[in-house]
């Protein structure tokens, strides 16, 4: 990423991120490479993050990479060694894909799983080391259009005048509100739950990202922080319960009546978690626009929240983030260069929200027959046709934010 050169284009232009995770501070850290003064306003008290897994696919890393943040990633991540799909019931493995030494050689980067905690720390570390402002508990609540400036109104009554606002502020962003209006989420019917258990657990479970597939349900598996944990995510069609809270404690007993039954060893992570987490899962269909008067856009699930199906929620954020600053660098604030973001990003994120949400349908088939019609010609093409099998998720692994023009 090459920082502006031509201080007339910056003139240390003053941009607020609303919202301090894992879209945000990728932003404020890609922004403040580029020249820009940032402050990022987030309403918790602390940036931290509760335990909970997220996968790194190659375009993610490669996000990372351009932040210049790989060393510090690699140094706490884990890395699978193939990604793979079982019947969630019996185990019976459907395809395996080799995904550690196939991901470097094939995108130009590895597959990597790391603690949410853990990529938190990371980033607002390094967004600290280039200067960023955080400001915590606070969030913005409004903004007003002034000519060339926007006017930021906090909810403790502060104003906070720059020349750029980024709505990264989530699924329920007031920012983007304000935008384009009200309008509440689609719940997608699903709940998720989460635990994180010690890896001695399980010490047979491949090091492996594996999607436990099941009717009305799904499971996903797969180890962080180098290992030593393994990260457990259940997803269930139900009208029980719509919370949204991240951190919401779920009861044990509903975790084990959804999946206690399933073949081992997702019954002993169950048993051995301490506590678990549910939450509902929310999405949108893709918004009409995310930029207003060529001084406030969106970012992340602020503009395109997905169902965690196809693990790409915080992969677009970072993608959006290095695109962003990318336009911002190379033409300063302004229309065109909002624009040519917006337009570079909403036709790639509009397509992977629809592939997560196809996925759940793939996952989740309940009628034996549509199983064997699902399942069956995957298992068949991964043992005839591998190379097929590993091209298709090139559309979405293979794309390098460093080589986007802009």
């Amino acid at each position: 990423m090459t920082p502006v050169t031509d201080r007339s284009i910056s003139h240390r232009m003053k941009i607020v991120i609303a919202g301090g995770g894992i879209g945000g501070l990728s932003a404020a850290i890609a922004l403040s490479k580029v020249g820009y003064e940032v402050e990022v306003v987030e309403r918790a008290a602390a940036l931290t993050e509760v335990g909970a897994g997220i996968q790194l696919s190659p375009n993610a890393v490669m996000g990372l990479t351009a932040l210049g943040l790989i060393d510090p990633i690699l140094a706490v991540s884990s890395r699978p060694e193939t990604l793979e799909m079982r019947i969630g019931r019996t185990g019976e493995k459907v395809f395996s894909i080799p995904i550690a030494r196939e991901s470097k050689q094939r995108y130009g980067a590895p597959y990597l799983h790391i603690h949410r905690a853990d990529l938190i720390e990371i980033l607002k570390r390094a967004a600290e080391f280039a200067g960023v402002k955080v400001r915590l508990g606070a969030r913005v609540s409004a903004y007003v259009l002034d000519g060339a400036s926007v006017r930021v109104g906090l909810d403790t009554g502060n104003i906070l005048p720059c020349d750029l606002l980024v709505g990264a502020d989530g699924v329920r962003s007031t920012v983007r509100q304000q935008m384009i209006g009200p309008e509440d989420p689609r719940y997608t019917g699903a709940v998720a739950w989460r635990i994180t258990v010690p890896a001695d657990v399980a010490p047979d479970l491949p090091q492996a990202a594996i999607v436990w597939a099941g009717p009305g349900r799904h499971a996903v598996t797969y180890r962080i922080r180098r290992g030593e944990l393994i990260n457990f995510v259940g997803v269930v069609e139900t009208e029980r319960w719509r919370g949204e809270s991240w951190d919401q404690p779920g009861d044990p007993a509903d975790l084990a009546h959804d999946f206690g039954d399933w073949a081992p060893p997702i019954p002993d992570l169950i048993a051995s978690a301490g506590t678990c987490f549910v939450w509902a899962l929310f999405d949108r269909d893709p918004l009409p626009r995310w930029c207003d008067g060529g001084r406030v856009t969106l970012l992340g699930d602020a503009c395109h929240p997905m169902p965690p199906f196809q693990a790409q929620g915080a992969a677009m954020a970072i993608e959006d983030a290095v695109i962003l600053a990318k336009c911002l660098g190379q033409h300063g604030v302004s229309e065109a260069s909002l624009a040519r973001y917006e337009g570079l990003r909403r036709p790639r994120t509009a397509r992977v929200q629809a592939s997560a949400r196809n996925n759940m349908g793939v996952f989740h088939r309940s009628n034996p027959l549509t199983q064997a019609a699902t399942y069956g010609p995957m298992k068949l093409a991964d043992r005839l046709f591998p190379a097929f099998v590993r091209t298709r998720q090139d559309w979405i692994y293979a794309y390098d934010v460093r080589k986007i023009a802009v």
